[in-house]
């Protein structure tokens, strides 16, 4: 039985107690017809329980069988009142509240509950963001887990929706997906759900469906979970230049109408809960205060963290043509290094960035023989360009095009990050998640500096 139908199932049985209440009433002070129909409402509501016991529990279950006694009870109580014969209120009482405890105490202890989780990615590339959570949850006999990629959008200059695009074919084989349109959320009201895109409509670039929007999310489960795609660079709680500059990633829909928001770290918890503090404060949204959000906001790392330190070099599945790249004439192997390009770098430097990938290009060129170059742009440049710098398209397709078809480099657009970032040496580009995750294995980083 579902956690939220055995939650029911304890409520109904509450309520039949205070009808059981008042059938004492009734009955004490000679309003016969009076509880004859309370009797009658109670007879009703344990049917209705016993045949949802029934579907999910199988036939013959113990709390099924206590249903069908107490029926009897209240059947036999009935046809006293109706033929008049004498019984006492205390009585009738004591037999009715005895036999709802056995209900009682069957439904607490013989229904074990199970929990429904369902996660809502919506770039396969983004996925390991939610992956260690979801494992864990698959693994739980008590859970019933469901991942179901959602649909997003490319937006126009204007805020409009472009095409849709839907990744739900490239996830793991591992990862049984659900298709959006096979759940009922409203049906099946999940006990959890699990995001971990909070922007809603407030980003200028992809939106995902307004459906899976989290303030409408939340209408549709008892707990909404916020885990965020990215991780940062760990800032100083105590800098406030630092803290006022992590306000973009905290406060936004997400962590606004989540019931639960999972960050990095204590240190992370500790920044998002002063900048929420401080904005709920400024908004007028009398949520709680800084109580509400200390509870709220959880520092107990990152997904993504768990997915890079779970992969190892050698179990790497290798296309050929990388390791074409990758592998010296003698068969040994290259330094490989990663290369990440960023949407906010672009979209500070513009031209400008796209004259240094060139550069960058050019000297990992000549360095072909000892160094295999991994690029891996961010998965939403492409969007992002075509949405807020459409001037820049042609250049930065012919960029990738030249790239590709030369062919002395990698171009990675899969949503394998944690493959890249397993085969790398050394990392170099812009500053981005890729730098803390690199970090945490222990692989070099250098920042590129557009003006070198």
């Amino acid at each position: 039985m579902r956690k939220y139908q055995k939650k029911q199932a304890e409520e109904l049985l509450d309520l039949l107690a205070r009808v059981h209440d008042g059938i004492r009433l009734s009955m004490e002070q000679g309003q016969k017809d009076t509880a004859m129909d309370l009797l009658g409402q109670c007879q009703e509501g344990a049917i209705s329980l016993g045949e949802t016991i029934e579907e999910t529990e199988g036939e013959g279950f113990i709390t099924v069988t206590l249903l069908e006694a107490y029926c009897e009870t209240v059947y036999q109580i009935y046809q006293k009142l109706s033929r008049g014969e004498s019984i006492g209120a205390g009585k009738a009482g004591k037999i009715l509240h005895k036999a709802l405890i056995q209900i009682k105490n069957s439904v607490k202890n013989d229904i074990k509950a199970q929990t429904e989780a369902v996660f809502l990615p919506y770039k396969a590339s983004m996925w390991d963001s939610l992956e260690s959570v979801w494992k864990a949850a698959e693994e739980d006999p008590a859970c019933d887990a469901y991942v179901i990629p959602i649909p997003y959008y490319d937006k126009n200059p204007d805020g409009s929706f472009k095409e849709e695009h839907y990744e739900g074919g490239q996830y793991p084989d591992y990862v049984p997906v659900t298709g959006y349109r096979e759940y009922d959320f409203k049906a099946r009201r999940p006990d959890l759900i699990f995001i971990h895109n909070p922007y809603d409509e407030c980003n200028y670039v992809t939106s995902v469906h307004p459906f899976f929007y989290s303030r409408n999310l939340k209408q549709y489960t008892d707990k909404l979970v916020y885990i965020p795609y990215f991780v940062l660079g760990e800032p100083d709680p105590e800098n406030e230049e630092a803290v006022k500059g992590m306000e973009h990633f905290c406060t936004v829909p997400g962590v606004i109408y989540a019931d639960q928001v999972i960050v990095q770290s204590e240190q992370m918890r500790r920044v998002y809960v002063d900048v929420m503090t401080r904005y709920e404060k400024e908004s007028g949204l009398n949520l709680g205060g800084r109580k509400y959000w200390e509870e709220k906001i959880l520092g107990l790392g990152s997904p993504k963290m768990d997915k890079v330190a779970g992969t190892r070099k050698e179990d790497l599945e290798i296309p050929d043509a990388w390791r074409k790249i990758i592998e010296k004439t003698d068969g040994s192997r290259k330094k490989v290094i990663l290369y990440n390009t960023s949407v906010s770098a672009l979209l500070q430097h513009r031209e400008k960035m796209l004259k240094k990938m060139k550069d960058v290009f050019e000297i990992f060129k000549g360095e072909q023989e000892e160094v295999a170059l991994l690029w891996r742009p961010h998965p939403l440049i492409q969007a992002t360009i075509a949405s807020m710098l459409p001037q820049l398209w042609e250049d930065y397709r012919k960029i990738v095009e030249a790239y590709k078809e030369e062919g002395w480099g990698i171009y990675d657009d899969t949503p394998e990050l944690d493959r890249a970032l397993a085969l790398c040496d050394g990392y170099y580009g812009d500053g981005s998640s890729l730098v803390q995750l690199c970090q945490s294995r222990g692989v070099p980083v250098m920042v590129q500096n557009v003006d070198v």
